[in-house]
């Protein structure tokens, strides 16, 4: 086993014991509450003895494991502080609203009801702190144990702000030289024995293959960014009828019991949605109309599945006439155009919630990717073709892209990101992404406008 190897092999050690430690003082969070509260809630004649105690406690840490893998909490030294632990006090805090109704269930006295919300909030603020605690020591040892590997960037023909991007990851990555495609490959492999990883950066794919074969045959890590057809063929099946290995993509998303499932969670969750929603809503548009005497509503033709049009609805964040000189354009950073409350509806994604009435009327979905409106689709589709690919799924409040980018991401890497979920869409895929969008809702970034004097999220191909 080379060095490589063995750092690879001791930092998934080290963050499976990380984890492990992290579910652990949870549950034991957990066990102190539940001995010294929970069960005094129930009758003491249905009281658990021994086992089921156990059982309990058992029970917590299996949904706490299962909650905060899919918020991705458990990424000890892969990703930052704040979102880690975000993540994980999220994830708790839905787990105790779970473990609540599960206590209510078992206790049936409506009457202990609040006494039990308090006690579930309490164990909510002492998981806070232990997440962040665990999270936070456990992230500074990772970091000192393990340098980030030195990088070679392996730069093409276009710019991007990739380098930038890692670069602002210290903890993680470490360029530190570059060297251009067009140079003979020789002259790259010989390069690769100076670094301990390399990034492929938008490289044709001819050279791209030459360089990923020459890293395998070295075992160099490599970073690379991957074409439209690399996601494609990523969702593909393998074929195991001849001697002959073969790949089939078969392109066409859900089948069509996933479809009906994911319609009904759609009519249900829009349903919820609008009625839990609503006095937000009622008072939203209350300030709107009250701050400039203009409507709160504004509707504006998006694009969704096929391509089809259809008027989306949203509340106002901008002055009236916004774009009175007929030109379609994104929010830009230090937008004047946007209003004093429409900066806050923005942040707090409110100005989003009369989208549960397109989404029950079909028009869209909870989930998939961001409808655009037709000018700046045709705009994208002049640089980049692909793009049209993205309207193979209904449009979506919310998904891959809106998860994982920001409002100010580029067409091409916003295509790459749809793209993704058009290959892997499912339900369960669709309920990971409904319950990540929790954690967007608090990260100031995704919101941030386009560059200052842009009309798009610039093309980079």
């Amino acid at each position: 086993m080379n060095n490589t190897n063995t750092i690879e092999t001791n930092k998934k050690l080290f963050r499976f014991v990380s984890s492990v430690v992290l579910v652990v003082v949870l549950a034991t969070l957990f066990g102190v509450m539940w001995y010294m509260r929970f069960q005094y809630l129930m009758n003491p004649y249905t009281r658990f003895l021994g086992k089921g105690n156990y059982l309990m406690i058992g029970l917590y840490m299996v949904l706490t494991i299962l909650m905060i893998n899919t918020f991705k909490g458990f990424g000890i030294g892969t990703g930052r502080i704040s979102i880690l632990t975000m993540s994980q006090a999220i994830a708790m805090g839905l787990v105790n609203v779970l473990e609540f109704f599960i206590l209510i269930l078992m206790t049936r006295i409506k009457a202990l009801m609040w006494i039990t919300l308090a006690y579930v909030i309490v164990l909510t603020v002492a998981d806070a702190v232990a997440v962040l605690f665990v999270t936070y020591f456990s992230t500074k040892i990772y970091r000192k144990i393990f340098p980030p590997f030195s990088i070679l960037n392996i730069f093409g023909g276009y710019e991007n702000d990739l380098v930038w991007k890692m670069n602002q990851r210290a903890d993680k990555y470490s360029i530190t030289g570059e060297i251009s495609c067009r140079e003979p490959i020789e002259k790259i492999t010989k390069e690769l024995d100076n670094y301990d990883a390399v990034l492929i950066n938008d490289v044709p794919a001819e050279t791209r293959n030459d360089i990923i074969k020459a890293c395998f045959a070295t075992g160099k890590r490599v970073y690379f960014t991957p074409k439209i057809s690399d996601i494609l063929i990523k969702g593909s099946d393998e074929v195991n009828l001849f001697d002959t290995p073969l790949y089939l993509c078969k392109n066409v998303g859900m089948d069509g019991i996933s479809a009906a499932i994911k319609r009904a969670g759609d009519i249900v969750i829009s349903g919820i949605g609008i009625i839990l929603t609503s006095p937000i809503m009622l008072v939203t548009a209350i300030l709107i109309h009250k701050y400039d005497g203009g409507p709160a509503l504004y509707k504006q033709t998006r694009c969704t599945i096929g391509g089809k049009e259809y008027k989306i609805m949203k509340f106002r964040s901008m002055i009236m006439d916004a774009e009175k000189d007929g030109k379609a354009r994104l929010a830009s950073v230090n937008d004047d155009r946007i209003t004093p409350i429409g900066h806050f509806i923005r942040a707090t994604r409110i100005d989003e919630l009369p989208q549960f009435f397109n989404i029950f009327l079909g028009d869209m979905s909870v989930v998939g990717p961001r409808p655009e409106r037709p000018e700046i689709i045709a705009e994208y589709v002049k640089e980049v073709p692909e793009f049209a690919f993205r309207t193979h799924v209904k449009a979506g409040l919310t998904g891959y892209a809106q998860v994982y980018g920001k409002y100010n991401t580029t067409s091409y890497d916003k295509l790459k990101l749809d793209m993704i979920y058009c290959e892997k869409c499912s339900v369960l895929l669709d309920i990971q992404l409904i319950l990540m969008t929790l954690r967007v809702i608090f990260t100031k970034d995704a919101t941030e406008g386009v560059a200052e004097g842009e009309t798009n999220a610039n093309v980079h191909k």
